[in-house]
């Protein structure tokens, strides 16, 4: 007779694969994101270091070339993806608050000389959204 041999794998709590490639979503904080920043993310191997480039948007995807899984036929290794997600500060103090306020109005302050092009809602108008 024949033999049939079915392996489960169990899904990781940090990476998803998809193909020879792993996925991963790293939270980064807002002042991370708009300044950018050097951070660390888990990979296969360890830890490494990623620079995020200043401007950076929710959802933007950085590629670590070579961090993924061993391919099944051949030398190498797939990629790693390192999906960003801005986190929202839930508990602002005071003088936090009062900061993204001053900087919310130099953002409306600076909008008159690009009155006329439309724009989506930025991410501190939706955060400020949250708080009215």
């Amino acid at each position: 007779g024949d033999l049939y041999v079915q392996i489960e794998v169990e899904p990781h709590p940090f990476f998803e694969r998809r193909g020879d490639d792993l996925v991963c979503e790293v939270p980064i904080s807002f002042p991370q994101a708009a300044l950018g920043a050097t951070i660390e993310v888990p990979t296969l191997d360890g830890k490494a270091r990623v620079k995020v480039p200043s401007g950076t948007q929710s959802g933007k995807t950085l590629r670590l070339r070579g961090k993924g899984l061993p391919l099944v036929r051949g030398r190498g290794a797939g990629d790693q993806l390192v999906k960003l997600q801005i986190e929202t500060p839930q508990n602002l103090t005071a003088k936090q608050r009062e900061l993204l306020e001053a900087f919310e109005d130099t953002l409306e302050a600076d909008e008159g000389a690009t009155a006329a092009a439309p724009r989506r809602k930025g991410f501190l108008e939706k955060l400020k959204e949250l708080f009215d």
